[in-house]
């Protein structure tokens, strides 16, 4: 009887062209996973280590990162409109500075949704190479009219295969949406704490300051 490897490499080599299209489709979704949830990791890293500056006397040190919500922030609060109360200044000095600090975190949370989609398509395209799997074997026992290992093994070890690549893609991605969504979830919690605080400081340095453009 020919034996059967069971490594990786030798599973995709005995497998047919169909399952071999789905280990590769599963290695990419596989190796796109880890990609998305190192460039999360870093993302949000680098978001965190800025609002903790930012909050620090060293200030200027954050402008990299959260320099458009600031100078959002610096540029609606120089405008004094007439009849304006602090809290509207401050309300609308906030929402100029949310709406930049939300193009902000859209671009860090950008591989969000392709985790999701891994994480919940990943199985079915194993299922695929599994069920495909099972029907060569099914093919390969009429063809034969022989149902000895040696006639089965290729096409169920296949499928098996496929399973696990299935599963070894899906379970990091599911893991990885949920931590980084969460971690996000917190670092957004901050920034808007931040903007906040920022908001009113601008406010009071406005009033401070009578050399403010005023229209209306």
């Amino acid at each position: 009887m020919e034996s059967i490897s069971l490594t990786p490499l030798g599973l995709f080599l005995q497998a047919g062209p169909v399952a071999k299209a789905v280990f590769l489709l599963l290695l990419a979704a596989s190796i796109w996973c880890w990609v998305l949830i190192i460039e999360g990791l870093l993302g949000i890293s680098r978001l965190n280590r800025a609002i903790r500056i930012a909050r620090s006397p060293e200030r200027n040190a954050a402008a990299g990162l959260l320099a458009p919500i600031m100078q959002a922030g610096r540029q609606a609060a120089t405008l004094a409109i007439a009849g304006e109360t602090a809290g509207e200044s401050r309300t609308r000095v906030a929402d100029c500075m949310q709406r930049e600090a939300q193009a902000l975190l859209a671009r860090i949370e950008g591989g969000l949704p392709n985790l999701a989609v891994i994480s919940s398509v990943a199985p079915f395209i194993g299922l695929f190479g599994t069920v495909w799997g099972i029907m060569v074997s099914f093919s390969s026992i009429g063809e034969a009219k022989d149902t000895s290992l040696a006639v089965v093994a290729p096409g169920i070890a296949a499928a098996l295969a496929a399973t696990a690549i299935g599963l070894a893609a899906a379970i990091p991605a599911t893991v990885g949406y949920n931590r980084l969504g969460a971690s996000l979830a917190r670092a957004s919690q901050r920034l808007h704490d931040l903007i906040q605080e920022t908001a009113v400081e601008l406010t009071v340095a406005r009033a401070d300051n009578r050399t403010v453009v005023r229209v209306g």
